[in-house]
Order: structure tokens, then C-alpha cells, then sequence
């Protein structure tokens, strides 16, 4: 009885873990779409006059950190 114990509560586990990677992967897809979506305010600000380049190089900066640290999966939707 405890070998079935121990491997529903191990599948349980992994459930949970697969659920909290998940989780993750999805947070970090909208926070980068987040991030492209101010690069392209700050971009259109900048065009337009009521925007500077820096505002943008910012934007762009905090993009490719997240691109560089979490991939660009969320850029292909």
C-alpha cells in the first residue's frame, strides 16, 4: 500500500511542478509582450514627436535583457 502511496504522491509532485513551470512560461510570455508593446508606444511617441530616442533605446534595452534572459518564445504568436 505505501509503494502506490509513494508513487501517487511523486506524479502528484510532477503535476504540480509541470503546473508551476507552466505558470512561469506564461508570466513571462506577457511580460515580454508587455515590454514589446511599450517599445512600440515609445517608438511611435519618438516618430511623432512627443517621444525621444532615449525613451525608445530604453524600451529597447529592457527587451532584449528579457529576450536575453527568458527567449523570444513570446514573439512568436
Amino acid at each position: 500500500m505505501s509503494g502506490f502511496l509513494d508513487r501517487a504522491k511523486e506524479q502528484a509532485r510532477q503535476g504540480l511542478e509541470a503546473g508551476k513551470q507552466k505558470v512561469d512560461e506564461v508570466q513571462q510570455t506577457r511580460h515580454g509582450s508587455d515590454l514589446l508593446k511599450k517599445l512600440g508606444a515609445a517608438y511611435f511617441a519618438e516618430r511623432r514627436g512627443s517621444g525621444s530616442p532615449e525613451a525608445t533605446q530604453d524600451a529597447l534595452n529592457t527587451l532584449e535583457a528579457h529576450v536575453n534572459a527568458h527567449g523570444d518564445a513570446f514573439l512568436k504568436g
